[in-house]
């Protein structure tokens, strides 16, 4: 093994260990907001987006670099097919994860996806990449070049399920867009961040929901570290009347709640008015109402947690928004 592979095997170690603690610090969170009875849809999303993300585009670039060199090596080809398997396991339980609605079942799915990335990378790093670096037809620094530039690609386009191979525009756009709104949130402007991003999810709401249910996911996330009122709450906040209607979230599967909740503005009268009841504080709502109801809403806090949320949510009378 000459220096500049043992360079390059640190190196593939070094980052096999940041997607490790990526991958187990969400685990770890979202484990934490079951057992505390909190909502888990936010810790959920995150890590659905963290490995969708992040680490099955660098499981499809070893496919096509790293895999594709050991299978010519002796005695190697038989760990390379159930180190493909392993990552077809870890995208199957990434869907049931993100699909799930049930806490419990969303901990047990978390969780196996933890132990199976853990297990996956320490045989990777044992059984695999030492080989190759010690191999005298391998060339580490081409194959390291490669992976990054698929790895590249297929972030751009990939989320769980698609074929990275084939990304379209509006995946790739996203992507992008996401990136940088969650670099304009780490430079302490998570606000504007999450305002650019509900304005891409109204724009993607009705022609691609695949999209918007992604957009969704991270914005839970952009939304946690926002300090501003995303939206110009009532001078005098309105009071709850008896003639509101009232829609209690809680019992419904997480990815029903936010198109029920849309149906449910878009039936009422102008002026008229429901009371959101909710688990968690619905802060990525609200930059949603605002990028597609701008000026024809009102949101009033009727309750504000730590178990209970009651949100007064009306339509603007006709008057008032012209």
């Amino acid at each position: 093994m000459t220096t500049t592979d043992a360079g390059i095997l640190e190196a593939m170690l070094a980052h096999h260990a940041e997607l490790g603690e990526g991958v187990a610090r969400r685990v770890a969170e979202l484990s934490a907001a079951v057992d505390a009875g909190a909502n888990f849809e936010p810790w959920a999303g995150e890590l659905v987006a963290y490995v969708a993300d992040h680490v099955l585009p660098h499981a499809v670039a070893e496919e096509d670099t790293i895999y594709r060199a050991a299978t010519k090596e002796d005695g190697l080809a038989e760990t390379v097919a159930q180190m493909i398997d392993e990552h077809r396991r870890l995208a199957a339980a990434l869907e049931r994860l993100a699909t799930t609605d049930d806490p419990r079942a969303a901990e047990r799915e978390a969780s196996a996806i933890g132990a199976l990335f853990s297990a996956h990378v320490t045989k990777e790093n044992v059984l695999l990449l030492p080989p190759l670096a010690a191999s005298e037809t391998v060339d580490m620094a081409a194959l390291l070049n490669e992976m990054h530039r698929l790895t590249e690609t297929a972030s751009l386009g990939a989320s769980a399920g698609e074929d990275v191979r084939a990304p379209d525009a509006e995946s790739t756009l996203v992507a992008l867009l996401l990136e940088a709104a969650g670099q304009l949130a780490d430079a302490g402007h998570a606000d504007r961040a999450c305002r650019v991003v509900a304005g891409a999810w109204a724009t993607l709401r009705a022609p691609r929901p695949d999209l918007a249910v992604r957009i969704t996911a991270a914005l839970h996330g952009l939304a946690r570290t926002a300090t501003a009122e995303p939206v110009r709450l009532t001078a005098r906040p309105e009071p709850e009347t008896p003639d509101d209607l009232s829609l209690d979230v809680r019992p419904m599967a997480p990815a029903q709640r936010h198109e029920r909740i849309f149906a449910t503005f878009e039936g009422l009268q102008p002026g008229h008015a429901f009371v959101l009841v909710n688990d968690h504080d619905p802060k990525p709502l609200r930059y949603q109402f605002e990028a597609e109801y701008a000026g024809r809403f009102v949101w009033d806090y009727l309750e504000s947690g730590p178990r209970t949320w009651r949100v007064r949510i009306g339509r603007v009378p006709v008057e008032a928004s012209r």
